[in-house]
């Protein structure tokens, strides 16, 4: 803990949602990270929280000369920053591409210890023992933006399109969007802590708009001089008992279309993360892990390398980012095509939230399983979305997709429509 020098030990109760609810409620900007304990390679991410006023000017975002801790999201539609790209589709809640802030305050919470960058007074523990924890509200109506007749459409058009040879696989999302007149996103987090543990959980506010995510995926970490992506492709439910849930786990594994989809999305990594990298040191450290999460299995592979030296954050970014999950391959033509298969702008889903420490290392999670919320305008959606390759089932595709919307769902007390 030499990063974080100060110790305190809060004796009252409630500490951490009272230490949420102070930041929300004297801070502009505060991001919650959570790694649940999980045995992820690499581990998951740290419990850290973050709070400050000072966000942060672009340049300042890229400067590795500053020094400083840097956290914040990097939403998908940057990527037009990156390639001769656009993003003509309706945007449901209006999202700047780069939001990052520098913290005052940096806390890593370890079990009941606080660990603090900087020395927090008796007053500081007295202000947040005070905060009343307020009764709140999660529920919100739920609207899909794609019907199943549509979406089945979208992937038969997908299909045609690999039939050409414009892509391989193509990461197809949809959208859903909810109104409210009150709504609650430090509650709405917690209730998806509890449905939904997860090993990159974070809790992101910016002024009047939140990210509350379950992410299961890291997309890129920095530790010295390696370089780590961690891209997952392939999904199958757990079962109902151990039997049903082994039975599953080896039908995820042997399934030559998820690894065909992890695979080219694993030599998608390898080639970015190649821009970047010593010439041979990017390597695959695993292929086709098979990881257990509250309510599926997923398909993960490590990718690690050796930086070259002198590449800084934003070299890495240009070289990376969109994550090759959440694209296809090859992909910018792939880019291209999501653009005009899908109906609506993407911004902040599957884009990446993380932090940066002083040193340069960073961690940074894919943003999906995730809630944004805006609530000045009173509106909130979040996108799911699933590989499509050409031996693909539409009706099967949709049906994942509904099973990565179902607990998002229940945290909204919504129901789709659908």
């Amino acid at each position: 803990m030499e990063k974080f020098p100060f110790s305190y030990k809060p004796d009252f109760p409630d500490w951490q949602q009272k230490l949420l609810y102070w930041a929300d409620q004297t801070q502009p900007f505060l991001a919650y990270f959570q790694g649940n304990q999980y045995p992820y390679p690499e581990n998951p991410f740290e419990h850290l929280l973050f709070t400050g006023n000072q966000e942060l000017k672009e340049a300042e975002i890229w400067d590795d000369s500053l020094k400083i801790q840097k956290v914040g999201i990097i939403g998908y539609d940057f990527k037009n920053r990156l390639e001769k790209l656009e993003s003509n589709n309706p945007t449901l809640i209006p999202l700047p591409d780069l939001c990052f802030f520098q913290p005052q305050i940096s806390l890593c919470i370890h079990e009941e210890e606080v660990h603090s960058k900087t020395n927090l007074s008796l007053s500081f523990w007295q202000q947040v023992e005070a905060i009343s924890l307020p009764k709140v509200n999660t529920s919100c109506q739920i609207n899909p933006l794609l019907s199943k007749e549509e979406y089945i459409e979208s992937v038969l058009k997908i299909q045609d399109f690999i039939k050409e040879g414009e892509t391989y696989e193509l990461n197809f999302c949809q959208a859903f969007t909810g109104d409210f007149v009150n709504w609650d996103p430090i509650s709405a987090f917690h209730k998806l802590q509890k449905l939904s543990p997860m090993p990159f959980s974070a809790l992101f506010k910016a002024k009047t708009q939140w990210l509350i995510s379950a992410s299961p995926e890291r997309f890129l970490t920095k530790k010295g001089r390696k370089l780590i992506g961690q891209p997952i492709k392939g999904t199958i439910h757990r079962g109902s008992n151990q039997k049903e849930d082994l039975a599953n786990k080896s039908d995820l594994l042997a399934s030559e279309k998820e690894r065909a989809e992890n695979l080219m999305i694993t030599d998608l990594t390898r080639n970015d993360l190649s821009k970047v990298s010593l010439t041979g040191s990017v390597k695959v450290d695993e292929l086709f892990g098979i990881y257990p999460f509250p309510r599926v299995f997923q398909m993960i592979s490590t990718v690690s390398s050796i930086l070259k030296p002198g590449v800084g954050f934003e070299e890495i970014i240009q070289a990376t980012f969109p994550m090759g999950s959440m694209t296809g391959a090859p992909k910018i033509r792939t880019m291209k095509l999501i653009e005009e298969l899908e109906n609506f702008k993407r911004n902040w889903f599957s884009g990446a939230i993380g932090w940066i420490d002083e040193q340069g290392d960073f961690d940074f999670s894919v943003v999906i399983r995730s809630i944004i919320a805006d609530l000045e305008i009173k509106k909130l959606y979040f996108g799911v979305g699933s590989a499509i390759t050409s031996d693909a089932n539409a009706a099967l595709e949709y049906e994942e997709c509904l099973l990565k919307a179902q607990v998002l769902l229940e945290v909204l007390d919504g129901k789709s429509k659908n």
